[in-house]
């Protein structure tokens, strides 16, 4: 079922809806980074000159970067799906229309992706940094980082994605938890290649339609 939906949501990508939509996040999430770097680099300054360090504006800056980039890696995908989850209705919507036009959906209405959208970036910068000293330890291994890392965005992942489709369809049994963290693993994989990790948000949204949609034509 996971593989279907992935060949399905495949096209999916290229849909205007699509398109839009991850411009939306591109900018939102980069936003967000551009201003988290501006705060990191107003605190350095402001520590700086309250001591009275040296180093200048090359040392605040280049403690900035070092950051910004940890965070980056830590925190991207919890920004992007957060940001992704505001919009979400616009390419669920879309795949409805034009591959299940038949099915009966709920709108699901801005508060409750707010809430949605923070429920998601609480979990998923929470989770990671209760496993921030696991990721560090497991580095020696050579692949248990990543392997703890997708391990746990899996699971966070298939919740997100679950929950951004199955209140539409209240009258459809849930997702299983396998199915949901199968579906999260694909997403996690994406999320780590660069430049396809941009397209790994919508793709995500896409392949949860199918999952949950997809099995009245397999039964």
């Amino acid at each position: 079922m996971v593989l279907t939906a992935v060949l399905r949501a495949f096209p999916s990508i290229f849909h205007g809806a699509a398109l839009r939509l991850m411009g939306k996040t591109l900018v939102l999430t980069l936003l967000l980074f551009a201003l988290l770097a501006a705060a990191l680099w107003a605190g350095f300054h402001g520590v700086r000159l309250h001591f009275g360090w040296g180093g200048g504006m090359y040392a605040e800056a280049t403690a900035t970067v070092l950051i910004v980039i940890a965070a980056g890696w830590l925190l991207f995908r919890a920004m992007a799906m957060a940001v992704m989850g505001l919009f979400a209705d616009d390419i669920v919507e879309a795949v409805e229309r034009n591959d299940y036009p038949h099915a009966a959906a709920r709108p699901v209405g801005w508060a409750r992706s707010l809430r949605f959208a923070l429920a998601s970036l609480g979990r998923t910068i929470g989770w990671n940094l209760i496993a921030l000293p696991a990721y560090v330890l497991l580095l020696v291994t050579g692949v248990g980082t990543i392997g703890l890392f997708l391990a746990i965005n899996a699971y966070l992942l298939g919740r997100d994605m679950a929950d951004m489709v199955e209140p539409r369809h209240p009258a459809l049994p849930p997702l299983s938890r396998g199915g949901r963290w199968l579906m999260g693993l694909v997403s996690a994989l994406l999320f780590l290649v660069p430049l396809v990790n941009l397209l790994a948000p919508i793709f995500s949204a896409a392949m949860a339609v199918h999952m949950l949609l997809g099995r009245k034509k397999t039964i």
